[in-house]
């Protein structure tokens, strides 16, 4: 199951678990990219069941999730990508109502699906949850503010589940992308495409499908190997704020 599974890195784990031989289940909230996304993978083999939700509607994730086909109940990995960042003022010019987006997505949303699924890989003692953390959760940057803390709370809560499952066989896996080329800077500026584009100017960064490449690598480790926690940055990219430009 990936969670915001309609672009960017989302796309990209859909893709390459695809390639791997596996059925996906795929949710987002845009009914025809999802349609589209599954007419394109079930063209080249891959069961695809696709659902409808905002992770921050928790009565309406939870209905999907429990009104799922008994083939389709087993959940083996599950990967928390859903995630946005709104804005990049300083904290005290920041926006209550993007505040509030970020915090609902990032970190609500997250547990949510977490609470909705790994209840069953427990009980099966297999499983895998993999959460799209973020460079930014490690250290924060000038008018990253909140986001940096939703990612910072990915962190910890991805930290905290691996502890608490340590006595079953399901693996916990957070991914630290740096710099990814994808619409999330196009969402942080609320759709200004020229700011966005100035994001990536003057370095190569990484795309959707180098993170779900990781993801995938992580998912097929052998049983006893835990990917704990990876960062992937740019090679032009030293820390979530040093970034060297050509």
């Amino acid at each position: 199951m990936i969670t915001g599974a309609t672009s960017g890195i989302g796309l990209g784990c859909a893709r390459k678990f695809a390639e791997n031989g596996d059925k996906l289940i795929l949710t987002g909230r845009n009914k025809k990219r999802l349609e589209e996304i599954r007419k394109e993978l079930t063209e080249k083999g891959t069961q695809v069941l696709t659902l409808l939700f905002d992770v921050r509607d928790r009565e309406k994730a939870t209905q999907c999730i429990n009104e799922l086909p008994e083939e389709w109940k087993s959940i083996d990995v599950l990967v928390n990508n859903a995630g946005l960042a709104l804005g990049l003022e300083p904290e005290y010019e920041g926006s209550f109502e993007d505040w509030e987006t970020m915090i609902d997505t990032n970190i609500k949303g997250l547990l949510t699906m977490t609470r909705l699924i790994v209840p069953g890989m427990i009980a099966r003692n297999c499983g895998h949850v993999i959460n799209i953390g973020s460079v930014a959760g490690d250290a924060a940057y000038a008018n990253g503010n909140v986001y940096c803390a939703t990612k910072s709370a990915v962190k910890t809560i991805t930290d905290g589940l691996r502890i608490d499952v340590a006595n079953s066989a399901v693996r916990v896996t957070n991914l630290k992308p740096g710099l990814v080329e994808t619409n999330f800077s196009n969402t942080r500026f609320h759709g200004d495409t020229e700011r966005a584009a100035n994001v990536y100017k003057g370095i190569q960064p990484l795309t959707g499908d180098d993170i779900a490449d990781v993801a995938v690598y992580a998912a097929n480790a052998p049983a006893h190997v835990q990917i704990a926690e990876v960062l992937i940055l740019a090679t032009h990219q030293g820390s979530g704020s040093v970034i060297v430009r050509k």
